[in-house]
């Protein structure tokens, strides 16, 4: 995809000054969050909400528990954070353990209370499961799901994307193959899974215009809260970790204030290079956590707007 930007020029400018000076502001940015599972945990994430949205994201998500274990909450989340905070609000919605009329269902309602965007996902193995399964009366995949989504209504789609490659696919190709499949059912747009290394994406982006794809493709960033979690979290979803950032993140278990700054500079340098190579949307998993996906974006120059 074009991006009306010269790439050489870009990455000069930020070689010949500051890292993150100047910049224009000029990105868009969504957050996801996870429904919670205490009143203490609602409190953070509201409070997470609150911070981030005189940024004024494209939208926030909220994730869906395997088999549908957080259905309420997610529902519950989703219509707050539309209705209470003014941000245009995403619900994650699966294949996994319903039928095709249940998941329609969650559908109208999701339509019915004002929610036009669905990020539409396969889903992960219900917890004990070592493989996915698609249920005997239900979509297949994402593929199904979405073309099943715009005939209940004309949602506006996300969907996910694997730099490097979703685990059950055979190969890349197939996975880019699947991809496309999904953008050819009605999607919107595609966000990736975290990755650590900007021409990780870049690649992706390439192969992916290659494989006549041209929908909108999201750089997913996660900053690190917990170099274990994000390794646990690598190994169930494919992404490899630079051995660079093991030796970044060595001493600060017991240190959470410096681990948070390291994380930040980590994050942030990805996300000014992807923005050197023309990237001007971002996508941030933000665990519920709102102050390090604020300073990156304060960074790349965004800065709050009038919100109401």
């Amino acid at each position: 995809m074009s991006t009306g930007l010269d790439p050489q020029s870009e990455a000069q400018r930020a070689l010949d000054g500051p890292l993150f000076s100047g910049l224009p502001g000029d990105i868009e940015v969504s957050f996801e969050f996870f429904p919670p599972k205490t009143d203490k945990m609602g409190e953070t994430l509201w409070r997470s909400v609150e911070t981030l949205a005189p940024l004024a994201p494209r939208f926030a998500s909220v994730t869906y528990g395997a088999g549908g274990s957080t259905r309420a909450r997610t529902h519950d989340q989703v219509v707050r954070i539309q209705n209470e905070a003014g941000i245009p609000a995403a619900a994650h919605l699966t294949c996994v353990e319903a039928t095709r009329e249940e998941v329609d269902e969650v559908a109208r309602h999701y339509w019915e209370a004002g929610i036009r965007h669905i990020v539409a996902l396969r889903g992960d193995p219900p917890d004990g499961a070592s493989r996915y399964t698609p249920h005997p009366g239900g979509y297949a995949n994402a593929a199904e799901l979405i073309a099943g989504l715009k005939n209940v209504a004309d949602f506006e789609i996300s969907v996910a994307a694997y730099p490097e490659c979703h685990p059950d696919s055979p190969d890349a190709q197939a996975d880019l193959d699947n991809l496309k499949r999904k953008f050819d059912a009605g999607a919107t747009r595609a966000i990736t899974q975290f990755f650590f290394e900007p021409d990780c994406f870049f690649a992706f982006r390439d192969r992916a215009a290659g494989a006549g794809i041209s929908g909108e493709i999201v750089p997913g960033v996660m900053p690190v809260m917990s170099f274990a979690a994000v390794q646990r979290m690598a190994g169930l979803c494919g992404t490899a970790i630079p051995p660079w950032m093991e030796g970044l993140f060595e001493g600060l278990d017991e240190r959470p204030e410096a681990r948070q700054l390291v994380s930040a500079t980590i994050a942030a340098e990805l996300c000014r290079r992807l923005y050197a190579g023309g990237v001007r949307q971002f996508h941030f998993y933000t665990l519920n956590r709102a102050e390090l996906s604020y300073a990156i974006c304060h960074l790349l120059g965004l800065r709050p707007k009038e919100h109401g």
